[in-house]
């Protein structure tokens, strides 16, 4: 049993909403799909959640799995810093990793940018690698193999294993107990990245697909993602917020490619970079519609408000002014977050951050 969505999905006009205000039935939405005996699916944080990333924690009869354990905000965006909201509920998210870290019995890491693992050289808004030193030594991390890497990257998978003192499985290719892993697919098309992801399914009852960064420009991982028929998928959608790097027939062909996914998957969860302007909330719609299938976004599919954090982050600073200076202090540890928290309470609020766990 999937996601059963009405034929109107949930679309906000806005940057943020809740479930209420999106009139959507609660009754219509059966939860029991990611919170059932054997396949639970918590998507941990992702644009539509207020970060970027694609993190999430899959239970299943015998594994915990945790994929893609890395968090980040857009360092400057329209001249602006992160605000210190998103700071915030970066922090919570952070811990949240932590804790799932903690528990995991698997880790996957679908490849080595700074949003999707933790770092030794973290920035204030990216999860640093001193706070799961020496938690869980005995996680058995499983990665995209070491070829095509950046020579950045090429350094953070040497830190990571070093400072974790745990040596990375190259999986691609390999299948072990739940777990299947692609041999690597592009990030992005083949003729915008020569860099490479690995997509993750997760196999108990019903059909679980991360796929990682693929944007849905190359064809060859969407006929990859149905041949392992999937119930439910995690995927990238397009970087809408780049159209100098998305070219007219490669927003065609992300377009087709989408319709393919939706077509053929019960449930599709599209986020990362489809959600970093508000552009992409319209475009779920569009797709929806078309298609007549649950399209989705990572906040819909945890019953989260929408928080496009990055997509308004002009809108923060002018409903909460920030003083010069708050950045470097934060950095230093000198400021917190908890007066944006709060003052966002009482601003956004149906945000409901007074449930936000």
């Amino acid at each position: 049993m999937g996601i059963k969505i009405h034929n109107h999905i949930i679309v906000s006009k806005d940057w943020y909403t809740s479930m209420e205000e999106s009139k959507v039935d609660s009754g219509c939405l059966d939860l029991h799909f990611y919170k059932n005996d054997n396949m639970n699916i918590e998507i941990i944080g992702t644009e539509s959640l207020g970060v970027r990333g694609l993190s999430c924690f899959v239970r299943t009869g015998k594994q915990r799995i945790l994929i893609d354990p890395g968090i980040a905000l857009g360092y400057n965006r329209y001249g602006l810093l992160p605000h210190p909201f998103q700071a915030a509920v970066d922090e919570r998210i952070q811990k949240k990793i932590v804790q799932r870290w903690s528990e995991a019995t698997d880790i996957v890491i679908s490849h080595f940018h700074g949003d999707h693992i933790p770092l030794r050289d973290a920035n204030p808004y990216q999860l640093n690698i001193k706070k799961i030193i020496g938690l869980n030594p005995g996680v058995r991390i499983w990665a995209k193999n070491p070829s095509n890497l950046h020579p950045i990257e090429e350094k953070r998978v040497e830190s990571l294993s070093a400072i974790l003192k745990n040596d990375l499985i190259a999986a691609e290719g390999m299948k072990h107990g739940a777990m299947t892993f692609s041999g690597p697919v592009f990030h992005g098309g083949k003729h915008n990245n020569p860099q490479t992801v690995m997509m993750t399914r997760i196999k108990e009852d019903r059909v679980f697909v991360h796929t990682s960064d693929i944007q849905l420009l190359d064809g060859g991982a969407i006929s990859q993602i149905l041949d392992w028929k999937p119930d439910i998928v995690l995927a990238d959608g397009p970087p809408l917020y780049m159209p100098n790097k998305l070219p007219e027939e490669q927003a065609e062909r992300t377009w087709c490619n989408a319709k393919r996914l939706s077509r053929e998957v019960g449930t599709l969860i599209l986020d990362h970079h489809l959600m970093r302007c508000c552009e992409g909330i319209g475009w779920l719609e569009r797709l929806s519609s078309e298609t007549g299938n649950n399209v989705i976004c990572g906040a819909d599919f945890m019953r989260s408000p929408r928080m496009l954090l990055e997509a308004r982050r002009k809108s923060l600073y002018r409903d909460m002014p920030v003083p010069a200076g708050w950045h470097e202090a934060y950095a230093e540890g000198k400021v917190s977050t908890d007066h944006y928290w709060n003052l966002a309470k009482r601003i956004y609020k149906s945000m409901r951050l007074d449930d936000y766990r």
